[in-house]
């Protein structure tokens, strides 16, 4: 039997972390149309094409031979086999962490090997965006104690299963590595996962350790709840959807959290979040970057600055009319910050995007150390970002100096990578190399981005 952990031990809160819609209307060359992904929502006719070719969705291309535009650089193999997998983070050098989504386990890699047995297998309910989905790994020196958070929707039964069921929920845990095995479960926040349109959508998931510690984790809207995390006016309070939250290892609201004292938004860090697949840290301000999906335009880079509003649902991509903030929802107490901005960058034509990582290292060639790197899951590209000087906004020059994508000619210049299939994360290894995490018909396999003239 999995490790089932007894529904009587979990108190229920009402939050919910989602994962922005991935397009996956995949196609060998250009941008594709917006739909749903069904590994992820599943809800348009094109999605629903694809996912009767397979439970998972996995569009039926095979992204066999990556490429990147840098001819100094290649792409290699570390290893394959996996099953849809969604994140990973490292423990050391050649030894990582990979999850797999409907099968509700935590694969670990070591030398490109994947271990016999998995450091833990959970029972998930891996229905549309719901499943095993977010990790990240906090080490501690002077106690010798290495955490594992992961966020995953636990099954209401000791199987995996796709039934919908209000019983399942989203479920952010932690556990403590000791001898290849994951124990000492402490639940630090139990999510509702009901999604209003029954599809078990925007679920969220991307999980991270920041600069200082804490936990960042990001939270979609399950699909409209429409409260006033959702800029709904007239809704009711937010119950933990559309956020960005900021916790302690512990679980608790983290100091200096901007919303003020209440016992659930002073867990949250920013909100009037559609749904997102990526998020990272520039290593040089400290400063939060994510990625946001459109519903069929709009995809979103977005500077997430203390007290963040995405705008979700009231505006998605840039504003248009001066007037319509307005109309935006500030969740913060009284003289507490909760404010829209406009989003860094936003493609028309939706791509897509997932994995948010700054590269910080010179390992790739000094050109890129520092810079920002990002991945769709509509074409499989990895795109390169610039920062301008002050590190609050994109170098982007002729065609996007207007910082929007109309087609695919003009992501030409910026394109990094091609044919990486649909890309769940992307991580920077102990050896300063990047490594790659993505999946083609069913099948999941990290690469790794290295100078040809390694040795």
């Amino acid at each position: 039997m999995k490790g089932f952990i007894p529904m009587r031990n979990l108190v229920i809160i009402i939050t919910t972390l989602t994962v922005s819609s991935l397009v996956i209307c995949l196609l060998p060359t250009g941008i594709g149309v917006h739909a749903e992904v069904p590994i992820f929502d599943g809800s348009t006719n094109a999605a629903q094409k694809l996912e009767n070719s397979g439970e998972m969705g996995i569009p039926p291309v095979n992204y066999s031979n990556p490429t990147l535009k840098d001819p100094s650089l290649k792409v290699e193999k570390v290893v394959g086999g996996l099953n849809f997998s969604t994140s990973m983070a490292f423990l050391g050098p050649n030894d990582m962490i990979v999850l797999e989504k409907a099968k509700g386990t935590v694969q670990r890699i070591i030398n490109g090997t994947i271990q016999n047995k998995s450091l833990l297998d959970i029972p998930v309910n891996y229905k549309g965006g719901r499943g095993m989905l977010g990790v990240t790994v906090a080490s501690h020196k002077n106690s010798g104690s290495t955490f594992i958070f992961l966020y995953f929707t636990q099954s209401s039964t000791p199987k995996d299963t796709k039934r919908l069921t209000e019983e399942s929920g989203n479920r952010l845990y932690r556990y403590e590595l000791k001898n290849n095995h994951l124990g000492d479960p402490k639940l630090l926040l139990n999510i509702s996962a009901v999604s209003s349109k029954l599809d078990g959508g925007h679920n969220g998931g991307k999980l991270l350790l920041g600069p200082d510690q804490t936990l960042y984790l990001i939270v979609g809207d399950l699909r409209e709840r429409k409260t006033q995390a959702q800029n709904n006016r007239t809704g009711p309070s937010p119950d933990g959807t559309s956020v960005i939250y900021r916790l302690t290892q512990d679980g608790d609201p983290a100091p200096g959290n901007p919303f003020g004292n209440n016992a659930l938004i002073n867990k949250f860090f920013a909100y009037g979040i559609r749904n997102s697949f990526g998020m990272d840290f520039d290593p040089l301000t400290g400063n939060l970057w994510d990625t946001e999906n459109g519903p069929d335009s709009g995809d979103e880079i977005n500077l997430v600055e203390p007290g963040f509003d995405s705008g979700w649902k009231r505006q998605q991509g840039f504003l248009v009319n001066p007037s319509y903030p307005d109309e935006f929802v500030n969740i913060g107490e009284s003289g507490k910050p909760g404010k829209y901005s406009d989003p860094e960058f936003v493609w028309n034509q939706p791509v897509a995007p997932t994995a948010l990582k700054f590269l910080t290292s010179d390992k790739l060639g000094a050109q890129y150390k520092n810079d920002m790197f990002v991945a769709d899951a509509n074409n499989g590209n990895i795109y390169h970002f610039d920062l301008k000087k002050n590190r609050t906004s994109l170098a982007i020059y002729t065609p996007l100096a207007d910082k929007i994508a109309n087609s695919p000619e003009e992501l030409k210049r910026i394109i990094f990578g091609r044919g990486f299939g649909l890309i769940t994360d992307m991580a920077i290894g102990p050896d300063g190399y990047m490594y790659i995490l993505t999946n083609t018909d069913d099948k999941g396999a990290v690469f790794r981005i290295v100078p040809v003239s390694k040795l």
